[in-house]
C-alpha cells in the first residue's frame, strides 16, 4: 500500500473546479465520484464530505480516512486522474463494510472508464 502523500492529494480551489467542470460521474453506495485527466501523471485525490449528510466531525473523518485508505491500496491501478469523493444523503445509513464495498465497485468502474495506454 501506498502511503498517503501530499502529492495525492487535491489541494486548490481550481483543482476542484476542473473537475467539476468537465468530470465523468459514478454514483453508487452514497457516495459519488467525479473523475477528470490531469497531467501531472499520477493519481490525485479530493474528498467534500458534508456536513449536512454527516453531522458529527468524527463520522466525516472516520469516512474520509476509510475514503483514503481504499484510495491507497488502488492507487497503482489508477490512470493520471483527478478523483473527488463526495457524500449523498444516504451515506448515514451505511456501515463501514457496504462504504468499504462501494468505494471498491467506483474504482473498478473508474479503471474501466481510463484504461491506461
Amino acid at each position: 500500500m501506498v502511503k498517503f502523500s501530499q502529492g495525492m492529494r487535491l489541494k486548490q480551489a481550481i483543482d476542484y473546479d476542473k473537475v467539476f467542470q468537465r468530470a465523468k460521474r459514478s454514483s453508487y453506495g452514497g457516495l459519488i465520484v467525479l473523475t477528470a485527466a490531469n497531467s501531472i501523471g499520477h493519481p490525485r485525490l479530493g474528498l467534500a464530505i458534508a456536513k449536512k449528510h454527516l453531522k458529527l466531525a468524527t463520522q466525516r473523518n472516520q469516512l474520509k480516512r476509510l475514503i483514503r485508505t481504499s484510495f491507497q491500496q488502488h492507487y497503482t491501478t489508477l490512470s493520471a486522474i483527478d478523483i473527488v469523493v463526495l457524500s449523498r444523503t444516504d451515506i448515514q445509513q451505511r456501515d463501514k463494510q457496504q462504504i468499504w464495498y462501494a468505494l471498491a465497485k467506483h474504482w473498478r468502474y473508474v479503471e474501466k472508464q481510463w484504461q491506461k495506454g
